[in-house]
């Protein structure tokens, strides 16, 4: 059975608003995901289910928005893409993994994104796929930048992404 991470969008953090950990695991718990675990506040969540992707995402999506009032926004990824982007992090060599934020998007970004960034403290970022890498070396907290290709997504650290790449490994060998 397929192992799958999903990210939700502004949950915890601004924006759509609160939720529990121990109601998004529920939530999973309610629509047949077999073990669910979140973890931190912020929308993480690793099960497992047989449903294609599409399924997956589009009935989380209703039951949370049923929940809450109003949809999150679910980014899924597999346990093999955590793992790829976490290792094209690497290209970041001197950035230390907490301010480093990988923002997942539904869809790639136009090819002219970076046109339009505005990077006033130094960040550094990447572009590889339906993620943008984002070096903060001063920290996201007061940072300046902006990019308008940023909207649709949310952002994990790489320590976060790294953890939830184990917690999708663990569960897809049966630990």
């Amino acid at each position: 059975m397929p192992v799958y991470v999903a990210l939700l969008r502004a949950v915890n953090v601004g924006g759509t608003g609160k939720l529990a950990m121990a109601d998004l695991k529920a939530v999973c718990d309610e629509l047949g995901f077999a073990g669910a675990k979140t973890f931190i506040q912020s929308g993480n969540v690793v099960f497992r289910s047989d449903l294609p992707e599409p399924a997956v995402q589009a009935k989380l999506e209703q039951a949370l928005a049923a929940k809450m009032g109003k949809a999150p926004g679910v980014l899924l990824r597999s346990r093999r893409q955590l793992d790829d982007i976490a290792a094209r992090a690497e290209r970041f060599l001197d950035a230390k993994p907490n301010l480093l934020l990988i923002t997942f998007l539904p869809e790639p970004p136009p090819a002219d994104a970076l046109d339009k960034l505005v990077a006033p403290d130094g960040e550094e970022v990447r572009i590889d796929g339906r993620e943008i890498y984002i070096h903060y070396p001063n920290g996201s907290g007061r940072s300046k930048l902006r990019l308008p290709a940023l909207r649709p997504g949310t952002a994990r650290n790489l320590n976060t992404i790294r953890k939830l790449a184990e917690m999708a490994a663990a569960m897809e060998d049966g630990s």
